[in-house]
């Protein structure tokens, strides 16, 4: 392959999957190929079992293809050692995951600026630019509280304002609804929606059809292959 065309914020040709089981190689992920452009606001979905999910956690650098090139932003992933990996990850990408993922005993700005502290930022830096995406969540007055004294949506709100708070290319969302009741998932949705206006390119997994018609693009997997890419007639902001 030649170079990929530096616009894409990730492509992916005949991206593949497989793992061992006992009764031989089990294929997750069967030759995907797929460009997210910059500002990209794209739905992954389909069905348990149709390599959504492993195809997430290849876009997002944690697990490792068997087959097929990943490129993001311009670099491709498997030619880059451990630490050049992190620092592109780091630097790219911002996750936000179903289950928070924020550590119980550190206040909510300290949460916000732990990708700070692995990029080698001041701890003035730190303080400031956390509590600036608490701002911009709507929860700058909570930047002292821990996680145990706000609802679940806020909780989401701050995983957001986490992804956030090194500037990515792109935001990797894995069912950032699926703990949440229906009123408060469609505020996560107009957020994503609003970040999504400013030009932050996001793509999240959803089984869940209400939620994916937020996104400008859905695509569908089935039985690890994509079976329809198209663009949405209608998305809400």
């Amino acid at each position: 392959m030649g170079t990929p065309a530096t616009e894409s914020v990730i492509r992916v040709v005949g991206l593949g999957k497989s793992y061992a089981t006992a009764a031989g190689l089990f294929p997750a992920l069967k030759g995907v190929n797929l460009d997210v452009r910059p500002g990209d606001y794209i739905a992954i979905m389909g069905p348990s079992g149709s390599g959504k999910s492993t195809f997430m956690n290849l876009l997002g650098c944690l697990d490792t293809p068997t087959m097929g090139e990943y490129y993001l932003a311009g670099e491709n992933v498997a030619h880059l050692d451990r630490d050049a990996l992190a620092i592109l990850r780091n630097r790219t990408l911002g996750f936000v995951f179903q289950g928070f993922n924020l550590l119980p005993r550190m206040s909510l700005q300290d949460n916000v600026a732990l990708p700070l502290v692995y990029a080698g930022a001041d701890k003035e830096r730190r303080r400031a630019r956390a509590r600036e995406m608490l701002a911009k969540v709507g929860l700058g007055q909570y930047a002292e509280s821990l996680p145990s004294r706000i609802s679940g949506g806020q909780q989401q709100r701050v995983a957001i304002a986490r992804a956030l708070v090194n500037a990515p290319q792109l935001i990797l969302a894995d069912e950032p609804t699926g703990n949440l009741d229906s009123h408060t998932s469609e505020e996560i949705m107009r957020l994503f929606g609003e970040l999504n206006a400013e030009g932050i390119t996001i793509v999240l997994v959803t089984h869940e059809p209400d939620i994916a018609a937020h996104a400008r693009r859905q695509v569908k997997f089935l039985d690890g292959e994509i079976v329809s890419d198209h663009l949405t007639e209608h998305a809400p902001a």
